[in-house]
């Protein structure tokens, strides 16, 4: 697969994000362990080797799994987790810490659980407005002093505070929802991070399957502890809109024969070669169809049809709610 450059790190031109091989996205029993590490071998073996982990998938289950996955392969891939919250005893999560130690207590937990000396891409989770950016970023940054890790990372960070955690150390990542139905990011924060050298790893590049076009309702994943049951763009109105809005998207991946995923995320990869996705599966056969979307080339007539059925705030309903919209774009 072809390579890109964020912010001096090489990775693969598409990642494999690994949250929902342990967290969110339906219970436990609906997961296999063993499918979810047959998909991180077949990845690599297909040259997607940017893996995209965090303490909090789990709690902390996601990275063990990443761990045993990546054993006897670690030079194989880019490892990227993240720090952030406050998560207690009872795995809950109890809030933002972006606290200097809680940075210095994440770090070595992280490492021990991927059974890694050193991490490629650290990012903070979300930005904690009770602790200045300053001091996280000078935290996480004496873990690259430490030989720890390699690059740090911010994950939905406005652009004023990419400019600020910018002035401490050097920031590789960006990682923001970013796809056809979320396209904030392209207001303020991509320009801030283009000015700044920060590479862009969209996650939820599918709009949490959506865009595959094999969505079900709210109602539906709610009765499978999914995260998908309480988000507003899956809800009653809002979901027949963005099935619309999908079918036109399939509509046009047909022309081009391709599956609505690939023409999705082959639209960011046409962003910029600074624009890396990170597609989240449990499976190898969607991994195959995921890594596939590299091979879908553009002409600037698809990129029209595709910027005039998905501009800016098409999509009916927030994508979070009230609540976890109050934690992007500190």
């Amino acid at each position: 697969m072809e390579r890109r450059s964020i912010g001096g790190l090489q990775v693969s031109a598409l990642g494999l994000g690994c949250m929902g091989m342990s967290w969110a996205y339906g219970t436990a029993a609906a997961r296999s362990e063993d499918e979810a590490i047959a998909t991180l071998h077949a990845a690599l073996d297909l040259g997607v080797t940017f893996i995209d982990t965090a303490e909090v998938y789990g709690p902390y289950t996601n990275e063990r799994l990443v761990g045993r996955a990546l054993a006897g392969r670690r030079d194989r891939a880019v490892i990227a987790s993240k720090f952030g919250f406050r998560i207690g005893d009872d795995g809950g999560i109890k809030g933002m810490d972006g606290s200097p130690a809680n940075a210095r207590r994440a770090i070595d937990a992280s490492l021990q659980r991927l059974g890694v000396d050193v991490i490629d891409l650290w990012y903070l989770h979300r930005v904690d407005s009770n602790v200045p950016i300053e001091e996280t970023v000078g935290a996480m940054a004496e873990a690259v002093t430490a030989g720890k890790v390699r690059h740090l990372g911010l994950s939905e960070a406005s652009a004023a505070t990419l400019r600020r955690a910018a002035a401490v150390h050097r920031i590789t990542a960006l990682q923001s929802e970013w796809s056809l139905w979320e396209r904030d990011i392209e207001r303020e924060v991509l320009p801030a991070c283009r000015e700044l050298g920060i590479g862009v790893v969209p996650y939820s590049p599918l709009g949490r399957g959506f865009l595959t076009g094999q969505a079900r309702r709210a109602e539906d994943y709610a009765a499978e502890g999914d995260m998908r049951g309480s988000q507003p763009r899956f809800e009653g109105a809002n979901y027949d809109r963005n099935m619309a809005l999908v079918e036109t998207l399939k509509r046009l991946a047909a022309k081009k024969g391709c599956t609505a995923a690939q023409l999705a995320l082959a639209w960011l990869l046409a962003q910029g070669p600074d624009v890396v996705p990170i597609p989240g599966t449990k499976s190898r056969a969607r991994l195959a169809e995921n890594a596939g979307a590299a091979d879908v080339k553009l002409a600037p007539c698809d990129l029209m049809a595709l910027e005039e059925a998905f501009p800016r705030g098409v999509a009916a309903g927030s994508r979070y709610t009230e609540a976890g919209m109050k934690t992007v774009g500190r």
